[in-house]
């Protein structure tokens, strides 16, 4: 599961403290999973506060992994710092800039897996920018897991994509507030079921 941390006041936040309090919580519900957050640069807009926050996640701060968008500044660094206190890394990739930015990292086979997010807000820009990361991520061994996942617009079709090429999927009201017919979506567990029809109705073993 990928969760976005937020404090008493609603504010995303990467404070260790309250990432200790969720994290805790959701563990006692869901023992078996991973659980994952974003270090996304908007809440700490300073690369060096962000990394100074991330190097306190420790004992039950720690999640299981982080995403770390390739295109923010320092990112590389970040990623670097999670893998070396023990948290696995979701190398989170916009565009072909931000996969080739993620290719110099020393090991970039080491990734938990390698999120292929266009930024697009069409599908047909969305199809271009993930032709043009998947030709970059070329040389990456394809045991490194592939998540493909759209927002808004494109979120549907490119989850279809994900079940036709065999990467890993997600949905969430991170990615999209409807539904696959427009119809606005009652909650995340909704979301979810709908993904699940149309994956097991689209993966290459389905058919």
């Amino acid at each position: 599961m990928h969760v976005h941390v937020r404090d008493a006041d609603g504010r995303e936040t990467l404070a260790p403290e309250a990432l200790a309090c969720v994290l805790t919580s959701w563990r006692a519900r869901c023992p078996d999973v991973a659980i994952g957050v974003t270090t996304g640069i908007w809440i700490a807009p300073d690369p060096k506060e962000r990394s100074r926050l991330v190097a306190a996640w420790r004992g039950p701060a720690a999640p299981d992994f982080a995403s770390v968008n390739l295109h923010e500044e320092g990112a590389l660094e970040l990623a670097q710092q999670l893998q070396a206190q023990g948290i696995g890394v979701e190398a989170g990739l916009a565009h072909a800039a931000a996969a080739e930015r993620w290719l110099t990292h020393p090991a970039p086979d080491s990734a938990l897996r390698i999120l292929l997010e266009p930024a697009a807000d069409t599908i047909e820009q969305a199809l271009v920018q993930v032709a043009d990361m998947e030709a970059v991520l070329q040389g990456i061994p394809r045991h490194v897991p592939r998540l493909l996942h759209g927002h808004d617009a494109t979120a549907w079709a490119l989850l279809r994509l994900a079940a036709e090429r065999g990467y890993d999927a997600r949905i969430g009201f991170e990615d999209v507030l409807t539904l696959p017919d427009g119809a606005p979506a009652e909650s995340n567990a909704q979301l979810v079921r709908a993904a699940l029809d149309i994956l097991q109705a689209t993966a290459p073993s389905a058919r």
